[in-house]
């Protein structure tokens, strides 16, 4: 598991000679951090500053994993826990569109932003993300097993659907949750966004670490320190939150 990681950081630390060596080599022999200030060399000499960039991509991760969260857990709990007119009809779509992959709906819902005049904005970025369906699926399956006692218990001392929602159902699904930070933080975080976002002070981190990237042949080792510091964020969100998903397993919730 941990190999490839471990080939990413031997590779940004390899000298040019080195990555282009035949046999290639697995190890580095004389390691150095050339690459990385190459690539800070790279970012130095853009129009807009590096730290805009990054700015652009903490501001989408953190917001956009936020309203995710919220939005679908929101969505979730009444198609979890309540029967409406049409509910098992428009949980039966929210499924089907779980079969669509990103290039399939690219188009259509690149010209519906761009009617509704999203595009170069960051609205364009976050609006496909919080509503994707498949943390509402996901969220959906988990706050079924909650204790409908729990709830009616909840009712009878005077709580409200938002309360319930929010003191009841919310504490319930920690795990579900913590697993929804994971995936939207590591998907919102390799965003591009390059057919959406043309403006310079908008783009992301990853659109710049690519356009500095793959500016040629000798920027290889660029290339490689670019990719450690994209990997970098996801992997210690991962570990941090993992250890609190194993614990709310162990604890949360009751059965009847």
């Amino acid at each position: 598991m941990l190999l490839p990681f471990v080939y990413a950081i031997l590779q940004s630390l390899k000298p040019l000679e080195e990555i282009f060596a035949y046999p290639p080599r697995f190890f580095v022999t004389n390691p150095s951090f050339d690459n990385y200030q190459m690539l800070s060399t790279l970012t130095d000499s853009l129009w807009v500053p590096f730290s805009r960039s990054v700015l652009n991509t903490v501001f989408v991760t953190v917001v956009g994993t936020i309203l995710t969260i919220v939005l679908s857990s929101m969505a979730a709990f009444p198609f979890a826990k309540y029967n409406f007119p049409g509910s098992k009809f428009m949980f039966q779509l929210i499924t089907r569109a779980l079969l669509f992959v990103g290039p399939v709906t690219q188009l259509p819902r690149y010209l519906l932003m761009a009617k509704c005049g999203m595009i170069n904005t960051y609205f364009a970025l976050l609006g496909p993300a919080i509503a994707a369906p498949m943390g509402l699926f996901l969220l959906k399956n988990f706050m079924g097993q909650i204790s409908t006692s729990m709830m009616e218990a909840a009712e009878l001392d005077g709580a409200g659907m938002f309360g319930i929602w929010w003191r009841i159902v919310l504490p319930n699904v920690k795990p579900a949750i913590l697993t929804l930070v994971i995936l939207c933080f590591q998907s919102l975080w390799n965003l591009t966004g390059t057919s959406v976002i043309f403006d310079e002070k908008l783009k992301l981190l990853p659109t710049i670490l690519e356009q500095v990237s793959t500016s040629g042949i000798a920027y290889s080792g660029a290339a490689a320190a670019a990719s450690v510091i994209l990997m970098i964020p996801p992997i210690l969100v991962f570990i941090i939150v993992q250890s609190r998903v194993l614990e709310t397993m162990a604890f949360a919730g009751i059965k009847e």
